[in-house]
Protein backbone atom coordinates (compact mmCIF):
# COMPACT_ATOMS: atom_id res chain seq x y z
CA UNK A 1 0.00 0.00 0.00
CA UNK A 2 1.08 3.46 -0.92
CA UNK A 3 1.29 6.95 0.30
CA UNK A 4 -1.38 7.68 -1.93
CA UNK A 5 -3.44 4.78 -0.34
CA UNK A 6 -3.17 5.83 2.93
CA UNK A 7 -4.57 9.78 1.65
CA UNK A 8 -7.62 7.52 0.65
CA UNK A 9 -7.97 6.06 3.94
CA UNK A 10 -7.69 9.32 5.75
CA UNK A 11 -10.42 10.67 3.37
CA UNK A 12 -12.45 7.35 3.38
CA UNK A 13 -13.06 7.19 7.86
CA UNK A 14 -15.47 9.95 7.05
CA UNK A 15 -17.17 8.14 4.55
CA UNK A 16 -16.93 4.24 4.99
CA UNK A 17 -15.45 3.33 8.52
CA UNK A 18 -15.63 -0.22 8.37
CA UNK A 19 -13.85 -0.26 4.65
CA UNK A 20 -11.19 2.56 5.98
CA UNK A 21 -10.79 0.03 9.00
CA UNK A 22 -10.34 -2.88 6.36
CA UNK A 23 -7.59 -1.36 4.46
CA UNK A 24 -6.07 -0.04 7.14
CA UNK A 25 -6.17 -3.87 8.99
CA UNK A 26 -4.36 -4.79 5.97
CA UNK A 27 -1.29 -2.64 5.50
CA UNK A 28 -0.58 -2.67 9.33
CA UNK A 29 -0.52 -6.45 8.65
CA UNK A 30 1.96 -5.94 5.97
CA UNK A 31 4.31 -3.24 7.82
CA UNK A 32 3.68 -4.06 11.56
CA UNK A 33 5.89 -6.14 13.79
CA UNK A 34 2.52 -6.92 15.84
CA UNK A 35 -0.15 -9.54 15.20
CA UNK A 36 -3.17 -7.10 14.22
CA UNK A 37 -6.59 -8.46 15.67
CA UNK A 38 -8.69 -5.40 15.00
CA UNK A 39 -8.11 -1.51 13.91
CA UNK A 40 -10.38 1.04 15.00
CA UNK A 41 -9.97 4.25 13.42
CA UNK A 42 -11.09 7.59 15.07
CA UNK A 43 -12.37 10.28 12.51
CA UNK A 44 -11.78 12.92 14.17
CA UNK A 45 -12.20 16.98 13.60
CA UNK A 46 -8.90 17.42 14.14
CA UNK A 47 -7.65 14.67 11.89
CA UNK A 48 -7.68 17.31 9.00
CA UNK A 49 -4.42 15.52 7.55
CA UNK A 50 -3.70 12.33 9.75
CA UNK A 51 -4.92 9.07 10.11
CA UNK A 52 -4.78 7.87 14.35
CA UNK A 53 -6.97 5.03 16.26
CA UNK A 54 -6.59 1.85 17.80
CA UNK A 55 -4.99 -1.73 17.19
CA UNK A 56 -5.68 -4.69 19.57
CA UNK A 57 -3.71 -7.19 18.75
CA UNK A 58 -3.67 -11.17 18.63
CA UNK A 59 -2.35 -10.94 22.10
CA UNK A 60 -5.13 -8.58 23.44
CA UNK A 61 -2.52 -5.51 23.90
CA UNK A 62 -4.56 -2.30 22.83
CA UNK A 63 -1.84 0.33 20.82
CA UNK A 64 -2.39 3.53 19.58
CA UNK A 65 -1.29 4.34 16.33
CA UNK A 66 -0.88 7.41 14.68
CA UNK A 67 0.23 8.65 10.38
CA UNK A 68 0.38 12.01 8.79
CA UNK A 69 -0.64 11.94 5.21
CA UNK A 70 0.58 14.78 3.46
CA UNK A 71 0.30 14.89 -0.53
CA UNK A 72 2.69 16.08 -2.71
CA UNK A 73 5.18 15.44 0.11
CA UNK A 74 8.89 16.82 -0.68
CA UNK A 75 10.03 16.31 2.67
CA UNK A 76 10.83 11.91 3.26
CA UNK A 77 11.90 11.77 6.63
CA UNK A 78 9.30 12.42 9.59
CA UNK A 79 8.77 11.79 13.09
CA UNK A 80 12.07 12.67 14.89
CA UNK A 81 10.39 12.02 18.68
CA UNK A 82 13.95 11.85 20.48
CA UNK A 83 15.26 15.17 19.64
CA UNK A 84 12.24 16.13 21.43
CA UNK A 85 12.87 14.02 24.52
CA UNK A 86 16.76 15.25 24.09
CA UNK A 87 15.48 18.93 24.57
CA UNK A 88 13.26 18.01 27.63
CA UNK A 89 9.66 17.96 26.13
CA UNK A 90 7.12 16.31 27.84
CA UNK A 91 6.68 13.94 24.84
CA UNK A 92 5.06 10.60 24.63
CA UNK A 93 7.25 7.52 22.98
CA UNK A 94 6.28 5.25 20.41
CA UNK A 95 7.30 2.10 21.03
CA UNK A 96 7.61 1.54 17.41
CA UNK A 97 8.20 3.69 14.35
CA UNK A 98 8.55 3.54 10.64
CA UNK A 99 10.06 6.58 8.48
CA UNK A 100 9.92 4.63 5.46
CA UNK A 101 8.89 6.92 2.73
CA UNK A 102 4.97 5.99 2.24
CA UNK A 103 4.67 4.07 5.49
CA UNK A 104 5.67 7.04 8.40
CA UNK A 105 4.03 6.16 11.38
CA UNK A 106 4.27 5.83 14.96
CA UNK A 107 2.48 3.04 17.28
CA UNK A 108 2.46 4.14 21.03
CA UNK A 109 1.35 1.97 24.12
CA UNK A 110 -2.42 3.22 24.69
CA UNK A 111 -3.04 6.28 26.35
CA UNK A 112 -5.94 8.31 27.53
CA UNK A 113 -5.05 11.63 28.71
CA UNK A 114 -7.83 13.47 26.64
CA UNK A 115 -6.57 16.30 23.84
CA UNK A 116 -6.61 19.99 24.56
CA UNK A 117 -8.18 20.29 21.76
CA UNK A 118 -11.38 18.15 23.10
CA UNK A 119 -10.81 20.26 26.21
CA UNK A 120 -11.15 23.10 24.87
CA UNK A 121 -14.13 22.50 22.87
CA UNK A 122 -16.03 20.98 25.60
CA UNK A 123 -15.12 24.41 27.89
CA UNK A 124 -16.46 26.71 24.91
CA UNK A 125 -19.55 24.74 24.11
CA UNK A 126 -20.22 24.74 28.55
CA UNK A 127 -19.97 21.09 28.42
CA UNK A 128 -17.22 21.96 31.26
CA UNK A 129 -16.85 25.19 33.24
CA UNK A 130 -12.32 24.60 34.03
CA UNK A 131 -11.58 27.60 31.26
CA UNK A 132 -9.18 29.05 34.34
CA UNK A 133 -7.69 25.54 35.33
CA UNK A 134 -6.90 25.16 31.79
CA UNK A 135 -5.49 28.32 30.80
CA UNK A 136 -3.14 27.96 33.92
CA UNK A 137 -2.12 24.85 32.28
CA UNK A 138 -1.01 26.60 29.16
CA UNK A 139 0.54 29.29 30.56
CA UNK A 140 2.77 27.21 33.00
CA UNK A 141 3.64 24.99 29.74
CA UNK A 142 4.48 28.05 27.18
CA UNK A 143 6.51 29.47 30.18
CA UNK A 144 8.52 25.85 29.73
CA UNK A 145 8.33 25.79 25.96
CA UNK A 146 10.07 29.27 26.21
CA UNK A 147 13.28 27.84 28.76
CA UNK A 148 13.40 24.88 25.94
CA UNK A 149 13.81 27.42 23.14
CA UNK A 150 16.70 28.87 25.11
CA UNK A 151 18.07 26.05 26.20
CA UNK A 152 18.32 25.06 22.29
CA UNK A 153 18.70 28.04 20.66
CA UNK A 154 21.68 28.31 18.41
CA UNK A 155 22.23 28.77 14.31
CA UNK A 156 21.50 26.88 11.79
CA UNK A 157 23.43 26.24 8.58
CA UNK A 158 21.04 27.03 5.20
CA UNK A 159 21.56 23.37 4.20
CA UNK A 160 19.79 22.25 7.67
CA UNK A 161 17.66 24.91 7.60
CA UNK A 162 16.05 23.90 3.61
CA UNK A 163 16.06 19.51 5.13
CA UNK A 164 13.99 20.46 8.45
CA UNK A 165 10.57 18.77 7.89
CA UNK A 166 8.42 21.42 8.92
CA UNK A 167 8.70 23.16 5.41
CA UNK A 168 6.51 20.89 4.47
CA UNK A 169 3.49 22.68 5.77
CA UNK A 170 4.58 25.71 4.62
CA UNK A 171 6.56 26.39 1.83
CA UNK A 172 6.51 22.93 -0.18
CA UNK A 173 2.62 23.00 0.60
CA UNK A 174 3.12 26.50 -1.44
CA UNK A 175 5.33 25.42 -4.57
CA UNK A 176 4.74 21.70 -3.94
CA UNK A 177 1.37 21.37 -5.87
CA UNK A 178 -1.10 21.68 -2.99
CA UNK A 179 -1.57 25.45 -4.22
CA UNK A 180 -2.45 24.84 -7.53
CA UNK A 181 -4.58 22.03 -7.35
CA UNK A 182 -6.50 23.79 -4.72
CA UNK A 183 -7.19 27.03 -6.83
CA UNK A 184 -6.20 27.70 -10.19
CA UNK A 185 -8.89 28.18 -12.22
CA UNK A 186 -10.76 27.11 -9.72
CA UNK A 187 -14.62 28.33 -9.07
CA UNK A 188 -14.94 29.14 -5.51
CA UNK A 189 -18.12 28.91 -4.17
CA UNK A 190 -18.93 32.23 -2.04
CA UNK A 191 -22.25 32.81 -0.67
CA UNK A 192 -25.05 34.13 -3.55
CA UNK A 193 -22.37 33.36 -6.01
CA UNK A 194 -19.42 31.85 -7.42
CA UNK A 195 -16.31 33.51 -8.46
CA UNK A 196 -13.04 32.15 -10.04
CA UNK A 197 -10.18 32.63 -7.86
CA UNK A 198 -7.83 33.67 -10.41
CA UNK A 199 -10.07 36.88 -10.63
CA UNK A 200 -10.71 37.07 -6.74
CA UNK A 201 -6.86 36.82 -6.41
CA UNK A 202 -6.35 40.15 -8.17
CA UNK A 203 -8.14 41.96 -5.46
CA UNK A 204 -7.62 43.92 -2.71
CA UNK A 205 -9.78 42.96 0.75
CA UNK A 206 -11.65 44.93 3.12
CA UNK A 207 -12.71 43.11 6.16
CA UNK A 208 -15.20 44.47 8.99
CA UNK A 209 -13.92 48.08 8.15
CA UNK A 210 -9.75 46.97 7.70
CA UNK A 211 -8.62 47.78 4.70
CA UNK A 212 -5.84 44.79 3.65
CA UNK A 213 -2.61 46.43 1.53
CA UNK A 214 -2.28 42.73 -0.10
CA UNK A 215 -4.20 40.73 -2.31
CA UNK A 216 -3.84 36.85 -2.46
CA UNK A 217 -1.85 36.57 -5.41
CA UNK A 218 0.58 38.83 -3.98
CA UNK A 219 0.38 36.96 -0.53
CA UNK A 220 1.46 33.60 -2.70
CA UNK A 221 4.03 35.42 -3.90
CA UNK A 222 5.33 36.51 -0.87
CA UNK A 223 4.79 33.81 1.39
CA UNK A 224 6.96 31.89 -1.50
CA UNK A 225 9.60 34.17 -1.21
CA UNK A 226 9.80 34.52 2.49
CA UNK A 227 8.89 31.55 3.36
CA UNK A 228 11.50 29.70 1.17
CA UNK A 229 13.96 27.78 3.24
CA UNK A 230 17.06 27.46 0.40
CA UNK A 231 20.25 29.94 0.71
CA UNK A 232 20.07 31.51 4.15
CA UNK A 233 21.34 30.42 7.49
CA UNK A 234 19.11 30.84 10.35
CA UNK A 235 18.36 31.10 14.30
CA UNK A 236 16.51 27.92 15.42
CA UNK A 237 15.49 26.23 17.89
CA UNK A 238 14.50 22.72 18.60
CA UNK A 239 10.61 22.51 18.32
CA UNK A 240 7.78 20.30 17.62
CA UNK A 241 6.40 22.10 14.52
CA UNK A 242 2.76 20.98 14.68
CA UNK A 243 1.98 21.30 17.95
CA UNK A 244 -2.00 22.38 17.53
CA UNK A 245 -3.96 21.20 20.44
CA UNK A 246 -4.86 18.04 18.27
CA UNK A 247 -0.96 16.89 19.30
CA UNK A 248 -1.10 18.52 22.73
CA UNK A 249 -2.71 15.94 25.52
CA UNK A 250 -3.82 17.39 28.90
CA UNK A 251 -2.78 15.62 32.16
CA UNK A 252 -4.97 17.51 34.88
CA UNK A 253 -3.92 16.12 38.28
CA UNK A 254 -0.35 16.82 37.44
CA UNK A 255 -0.87 20.34 35.78
CA UNK A 256 0.99 19.18 32.73
CA UNK A 257 0.72 19.33 28.86
CA UNK A 258 2.27 16.77 26.67
CA UNK A 259 3.60 16.77 23.29
CA UNK A 260 2.90 14.28 21.02
CA UNK A 261 2.52 13.15 17.22
CA UNK A 262 6.49 14.62 15.99
CA UNK A 263 5.54 14.18 12.57
CA UNK A 264 7.70 17.24 11.73
CA UNK A 265 9.64 17.84 14.91
CA UNK A 266 13.25 19.15 14.25
CA UNK A 267 15.93 22.20 14.58
CA UNK A 268 13.84 24.64 13.02
CA UNK A 269 13.14 28.49 12.95
CA UNK A 270 11.31 29.61 16.19
CA UNK A 271 8.81 31.44 14.00
CA UNK A 272 7.71 28.71 11.91
CA UNK A 273 7.49 26.26 15.64
CA UNK A 274 4.92 28.64 16.45
CA UNK A 275 2.68 29.55 13.58
CA UNK A 276 0.59 26.20 13.88
CA UNK A 277 -0.30 26.25 17.69
CA UNK A 278 -0.72 30.21 16.96
CA UNK A 279 -3.39 30.10 14.22
CA UNK A 280 -4.83 26.66 15.06
CA UNK A 281 -5.36 26.67 18.63
CA UNK A 282 -6.93 30.01 18.29
CA UNK A 283 -8.69 30.88 15.16
CA UNK A 284 -9.61 27.86 13.55
CA UNK A 285 -12.75 26.25 14.97
CA UNK A 286 -14.42 27.08 11.67
CA UNK A 287 -11.89 24.85 9.68
CA UNK A 288 -12.51 21.88 12.17
CA UNK A 289 -16.47 22.06 12.58
CA UNK A 290 -17.83 24.00 9.38
CA UNK A 291 -21.40 23.00 9.51
CA UNK A 292 -21.89 24.10 13.02
CA UNK A 293 -20.03 27.77 12.36
CA UNK A 294 -21.70 28.09 9.51
CA UNK A 295 -25.13 28.23 11.28
CA UNK A 296 -24.03 30.84 13.74
CA UNK A 297 -21.98 33.06 11.18
CA UNK A 298 -23.48 36.11 9.56
CA UNK A 299 -21.26 37.23 6.56
CA UNK A 300 -21.88 39.56 4.19
CA UNK A 301 -19.74 40.60 0.70
CA UNK A 302 -19.88 42.87 -2.60
CA UNK A 303 -17.21 44.04 -4.93
CA UNK A 304 -16.73 46.90 -5.62
CA UNK A 305 -13.79 48.89 -7.44
CA UNK A 306 -11.79 45.98 -7.57
CA UNK A 307 -12.16 45.12 -3.85
CA UNK A 308 -13.92 42.63 -2.00
CA UNK A 309 -15.66 44.39 0.98
CA UNK A 310 -16.71 41.55 3.91
CA UNK A 311 -17.89 42.08 6.65
CA UNK A 312 -18.39 38.43 9.19
CA UNK A 313 -18.93 38.14 13.37
CA UNK A 314 -16.39 35.73 13.80
CA UNK A 315 -14.45 35.97 16.88
CA UNK A 316 -12.50 33.25 18.59
CA UNK A 317 -13.45 31.96 22.01
CA UNK A 318 -12.75 33.75 25.18
CA UNK A 319 -10.57 30.55 26.21
CA UNK A 320 -8.33 30.71 22.22
CA UNK A 321 -7.91 34.47 22.96
CA UNK A 322 -6.43 33.17 26.25
CA UNK A 323 -4.35 31.10 24.21
CA UNK A 324 -3.50 33.20 21.77
CA UNK A 325 -1.83 35.72 24.52
CA UNK A 326 -0.04 33.21 27.01
CA UNK A 327 1.69 32.06 23.44
CA UNK A 328 2.39 35.68 22.63
CA UNK A 329 3.50 36.98 26.35
CA UNK A 330 5.28 33.98 27.65
CA UNK A 331 6.99 32.36 24.35
CA UNK A 332 7.01 35.36 21.65
CA UNK A 333 7.78 38.51 23.73
CA UNK A 334 10.77 37.16 25.24
CA UNK A 335 12.30 35.42 22.60
CA UNK A 336 11.74 39.09 20.43
CA UNK A 337 13.78 40.60 23.18
CA UNK A 338 16.90 37.84 23.60
CA UNK A 339 17.19 37.58 19.86
CA UNK A 340 16.96 41.99 19.45
CA UNK A 341 19.96 41.98 22.46
CA UNK A 342 21.70 39.78 20.53
CA UNK A 343 21.48 41.17 17.01
CA UNK A 344 19.86 38.35 15.81
CA UNK A 345 16.56 39.38 15.70
CA UNK A 346 15.73 39.53 11.27
CA UNK A 347 13.93 42.91 10.73
CA UNK A 348 11.56 40.67 8.59
CA UNK A 349 10.49 38.73 11.49
CA UNK A 350 6.46 39.87 11.78
CA UNK A 351 5.95 39.75 7.92
CA UNK A 352 7.54 36.16 7.97
CA UNK A 353 5.47 35.03 10.81
CA UNK A 354 2.27 35.98 9.45
CA UNK A 355 3.00 34.63 5.60
CA UNK A 356 3.50 31.19 7.87
CA UNK A 357 0.39 32.06 9.22
CA UNK A 358 -1.52 32.74 5.97
CA UNK A 359 -0.43 29.45 5.20
CA UNK A 360 -2.92 27.89 7.67
CA UNK A 361 -6.30 28.55 6.56
CA UNK A 362 -4.72 28.46 2.93
CA UNK A 363 -3.64 25.46 2.40
CA UNK A 364 -4.48 22.68 5.48
CA UNK A 365 -7.58 22.38 3.97
CA UNK A 366 -9.12 22.82 0.65
CA UNK A 367 -11.75 26.27 0.41
CA UNK A 368 -12.82 25.60 -3.04
CA UNK A 369 -14.20 22.12 -1.51
CA UNK A 370 -17.80 22.47 -1.64
CA UNK A 371 -18.46 19.27 -0.06
CA UNK A 372 -16.07 20.17 2.56
CA UNK A 373 -17.13 23.78 3.36
CA UNK A 374 -20.74 25.89 3.20
CA UNK A 375 -20.21 28.60 0.74
CA UNK A 376 -20.03 31.06 4.32
CA UNK A 377 -16.77 29.21 5.53
CA UNK A 378 -15.42 29.39 2.19
CA UNK A 379 -15.72 33.19 2.17
CA UNK A 380 -14.31 33.15 6.02
CA UNK A 381 -11.58 31.13 5.84
CA UNK A 382 -10.25 33.21 2.95
CA UNK A 383 -10.44 36.53 5.51
CA UNK A 384 -9.06 34.34 7.93
CA UNK A 385 -6.08 34.00 5.15
CA UNK A 386 -5.86 37.80 4.95
CA UNK A 387 -6.08 38.55 7.94
CA UNK A 388 -3.38 36.53 9.39
CA UNK A 389 -0.59 37.24 6.13
CA UNK A 390 -1.45 40.84 5.09
CA UNK A 391 -1.67 43.90 7.06
CA UNK A 392 -3.98 47.13 7.76
CA UNK A 393 -3.43 50.25 5.46
CA UNK A 394 -5.81 52.16 7.23
CA UNK A 395 -5.99 52.70 11.31
CA UNK A 396 -8.17 49.77 12.26
CA UNK A 397 -6.48 46.72 12.94
CA UNK A 398 -7.34 42.75 13.17
CA UNK A 399 -7.16 40.89 16.76
CA UNK A 400 -4.14 39.41 15.51
CA UNK A 401 -1.90 42.42 14.60
CA UNK A 402 -3.60 44.25 17.72
CA UNK A 403 -2.25 41.46 20.55
CA UNK A 404 1.37 41.23 18.30
CA UNK A 405 1.81 45.28 18.96
CA UNK A 406 0.79 44.76 22.06
CA UNK A 407 3.69 42.74 23.06
CA UNK A 408 5.99 44.88 21.10
CA UNK A 409 4.97 48.29 22.85
CA UNK A 410 4.89 47.03 26.39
Amino acid sequence: MSDKDLQEIQSLQFTDLEAANQLLKDFFKNNLPFNVKTVNLRPLAVSLNSINGIIVTEEEEKLFFKTHVEPQSIISEYYNSQILADADYPVIQPIFSSTEWGKQLLIYKFFDFPSLFDVAREIETNLKNNAEQIVAIQQKSDSDLWSIYQNTLQPLTAKEHSDSPIHQLFYHRLTGGRFTNFYQDTELSLPGQAINYNNLSKMRWVINGIEFQDSLEELVTLASEYLNPNGSDTISIVGHGDAHNGNVFVDEPNSNLIYFDPAFAGRHSPFLDLTKPLFHNVFAIWMYFPQEVAQELNITWEIKDNQIIVNHNFVPSDIRIAFLRSKLSRVLKPLLKLLQSQNQLPDNWRQYLKLALFCCPFLTMNLSDHKKFPPEITLLGLCMSVEMGSSSINKKQSLLDWELDRIIDR
